[in-house]
C-alpha cells in the first residue's frame, strides 16, 4: 500500500478497502471476501452467523445505556462489477485490484474499483471495530452477487434479521437519501445457427465498436450514452448487404447490468471491396459521432486484421444483426409522479454469436419501478426475439421498492443529515436496483433508507469515488447510529 494511500481518512474505513481490493470478489465468487470479513468479525468479537448462500451477518451488542433502543441493521454486498479495459493484463479470479489516487479521487489501474460496493462494506466493518462510538445493537449484513442476481438477498432467511430498521449502503451521491429503486428481470434470447465453410479468397477483419463511456444500467440509462452492441448491430446493417459481408462472429458487452462499452465483429470481404468497406466504416464513425456528441464522444469504429474458419449462414446472421437493430435499449418510459425519474428501461446488455459455436446468445436487462410495465417490456422482447427465430427465456426477477418518505428511518437519517451539514438531503427513489426490494419483501415492516458517498461510471474501468465524500459519508454514518 503506498504512502499516500495509507493516510487517507477515516483511516479505518480506508484501511479496510484497500484491504478488501487485494481479495478478488467477482459475483459467485464472493468465498474469499466472505471469510475475511468474517474473520475480522471474529477478531471484533463479534457474533457472526454465514448461511447456506453465502451471506455474512454479524451481531455487535448495544453501547451501554442503548441496550433499550431498536437494533439497526447496515447493509452492504461483497461483490464487485469486473470490468477491465481492453489490453489490460488483469485476471479477476486472482489478481489485486490496483488502487491509486488521482489527485480527489481513488481510481483503478484499468479495471473498475470496486467502490461499489466496497465502500459499503469497509464502513459496516470500521463501525464494527469502533471503540468509541454510541450506538444501539448493530447488524452488519453482508450478502452475496448482487451485481448479477440479487442472489444473497434473494435467499435471505425469513427472521434471520432482527432489527426493525436498516441502512443500505450502497447509494453513490453523497448528500442524497434513496427510499425506492426499480425492479428487475433479466430475458436471455437464444437460437442455434446454420454455419458454413469460409469462402475462399475473401479477407478476414475485425470490426470494432469502441471508445464508448459505457456506464451503470440503471443510473446512467438516460445520460444519452451510446451502446457498443447496438451500434455494431447497427453499424452491421448499414455495410453487410452494401459490401456482401459474411459474418463469423460478433461479440459485445459482458455484464447485463452495464451498458456496453466495446463490441467487435469477425467479417469476410472480397479482397477488391476492402477500400471501399474502410471508407464506409469511416464514415458511419463520422455520423454517428455527430449523433452523439458530447453525450459520448469517444467512439471509435476501426477495421483490423481478423481470422475465422466458418461463417453464419447469411439468413441467420442477418437475423442476429435484425434482433441488435430491432431489440429495445434505453428509456421507456418516464415517471410521471417524480420529475427526472426513468420509470422504465432496457439495457441491451450482451451478445455472443459464433460460427464456432453454431450458437447465438442476446441478453436484454429490463428495469421498471412498475411491476405491469416490466412485464409488458420483457414479453415485448421475447416477442421481437421470436420473429428472429430466437427462443427468448426469463430470470432473475426481482421487485422495486415502494417509497416511504414519512418513514421514521427517512426522518432520522435527514435530521441527522441537517444538524451536520445546514441543510436536508435530496429524498429519491432511483432506477437502479438495490437489495432493499427483496429485503422488504422478505421482512415486510421494516424501514429502510440508503445513503453512500458519490462515486462516478460504476460498473467501467473508469470508475472513481470522491475521497471527501467518503469522510463526509463516514460522519453521516456514525452520527445516525448515535441518534438511532
Amino acid at each position: 500500500m503506498s504512502a499516500d494511500l495509507g493516510t487517507l481518512e477515516p483511516r479505518a474505513l480506508w484501511s479496510y478497502f484497500l484491504d478488501l481490493s487485494r481479495i478478488p470478489r467477482s459475483s459467485k465468487n464472493e468465498a474469499a471476501a466472505a471469510a475475511w470479513v468474517e474473520g475480522e468479525a471474529r477478531r471484533l468479537g463479534c457474533e457472526v452467523e454465514r448461511d447456506a448462500i453465502g451471506n455474512v451477518l454479524v451481531r455487535k451488542a448495544a453501547s451501554p445505556g442503548r441496550e433499550g433502543r431498536p437494533a439497526l441493521a447496515l447493509q452492504g454486498h461483497l461483490d464487485m462489477v469486473c470490468e477491465k479495459n481492453e489490453g489490460t493484463p488483469h485476471d479477476f479470479e486472482k489478481d489485486p485490484i490496483q488502487v491509486w489516487r488521482d489527485g480527489e479521487v481513488l481510481r483503478a489501474r484499468g479495471t473498475t474499483l470496486g467502490a461499489d460496493n466496497g465502500v459499503g462494506v469497509a464502513a459496516a466493518l470500521a463501525v464494527l471495530a469502533a471503540r468509541d462510538l454510541a450506538h444501539p445493537a448493530i447488524e452488519a449484513l453482508f450478502t452475496v452477487d448482487e451485481e448479477t442476481g440479487l442472489t444473497g438477498a434473494n435467499n435471505l432467511k425469513p427472521g434471520w434479521l432482527r432489527a426493525p430498521r436498516l441502512l443500505n449502503l450502497d447509494s453513490e451521491e453523497e448528500g442524497e437519501l434513496t427510499i425506492g429503486c426499480a425492479g428487475g428481470v433479466d430475458t436471455v434470447a437464444s437460437r442455434a445457427l446454420a454455419t458454413e465453410p469460409a469462402p475462399a479468397g475473401r479477407t478476414a477483419l475485425r470490426l470494432r465498436v469502441m471508445g464508448l463511456k459505457g456506464g451503470h444500467s440503471g443510473v446512467d440509462i438516460a445520460a444519452g450514452r451510446g451502446s457498443a452492441v447496438r451500434l455494431l448491430g447497427q453499424v452491421l446493417e448499414a455495410l453487410a448487404a452494401r459490401h456482401d459481408l459474411r459474418v463469423a462472429a460478433l461479440k459485445g458487452g459482458n455484464k447485463r447490468n452495464a451498458i456496453p462499452r466495446e463490441a467487435s465483429a469477425v467479417v469476410l470481404v472480397e479482397p477488391a471491396r476492402e477500400a471501399a468497406l474502410r471508407a464506409d466504416a469511416a464514415a458511419l464513425e463520422r455520423d454517428w459521432k455527430a449523433a452523439l456528441g458530447a453525450f459520448d464522444p469517444g467512439l471509435a469504429i476501426a477495421l483490423e486484421p481478423g481470422a475465422a474458419a466458418r461463417v453464419i449462414a447469411a439468413a441467420d446472421a442477418r437475423a442476429v444483426i435484425g434482433l441488435l437493430v430491432a431489440g429495445p435499449h434505453g428509456v421507456e418510459a418516464m415517471s410521471p409522479d417524480i420529475p427526472g425519474l426513468v420509470q422504465t428501461s432496457t439495457n441491451l446488455a450482451i451478445v455472443d454469436a459464433d460460427a464456432a459455436t453454431a450458437r447465438a446468445e442476446v441478453c436484454f436487462l429490463t428495469r421498471s419501478a412498475i411491476d405491469a410495465s416490466k412485464r409488458a417490456l420483457a414479453a415485448r422482447i421475447a416477442a421481437i426475439a421470436a420473429l428472429a427465430g430466437f427462443e427468448a427465456r426469463h430470470s432473475g426477477g426481482y421487485p422495486g421498492w415502494k417509497p416511504e418518505p414519512g418513514s421514521g428511518m427517512v426522518k432520522l437519517v435527514n435530521g441527522v443529515h441537517e444538524e451536520l451539514f445546514g441543510k436536508p438531503m435530496l429524498v429519491k427513489a432511483i432506477h437502479a436496483g438495490l437489495e432493499c426490494g427483496l429485503i422488504g419483501e422478505k421482512y415486510p415492516g421494516m424501514e429502510m433508507a440508503s445513503i453512500g458517498p458519490s462515486m462516478w461510471d460504476a460498473h467501467t474501468p473508469d470508475e472513481r469515488v470522491s475521497i471527501a465524500s467518503v469522510a463526509a459519508f463516514w460522519r453521516l454514518l456514525t452520527a445516525i447510529l448515535e441518534k438511532a
